[in-house]
C-alpha cells in the first residue's frame, strides 16, 4: 500500500516529478534518513535534475533546518 502511495505522490502532476524528487532530497536531508536521501537523490537525478539543483534543494533544508532550530530558541532564550 505505502509504495502505491509514494508513487502517485511523486508522479508528475501538477508539479513535475523532478521538483517533487528535490523536495523529497530536501526533506529527507532535514529529517536525515540516509535511505531517502540516496534514492531521492538517485530519482532526482533520473527526472533531470543537475547537481546545482541537488545543491541548492540541500541549501534549502538546512535554512529551513536551521531556521526551526532558531525559532524554537527564541522560546527559552532570554536577553
Amino acid at each position: 500500500g505505502f509504495l502505491r502511495f509514494d508513487q502517485a505522490a511523486l508522479a508528475d502532476g501538477a508539479i513535475p516529478k523532478k521538483h517533487k524528487e528535490l523536495m523529497a532530497v530536501a526533506v529527507a536531508l532535514a529529517t536525515q534518513c540516509p535511505y531517502c536521501i540516496e534514492v531521492h537523490s538517485e530519482a532526482a537525478r533520473k527526472a533531470g535534475a543537475t547537481e546545482a539543483e541537488l545543491a541548492e534543494a540541500a541549501f534549502v533544508s538546512a535554512a529551513i533546518k536551521a531556521g526551526g532550530a532558531l525559532t524554537h530558541a527564541t522560546h527559552f532564550v532570554r536577553g
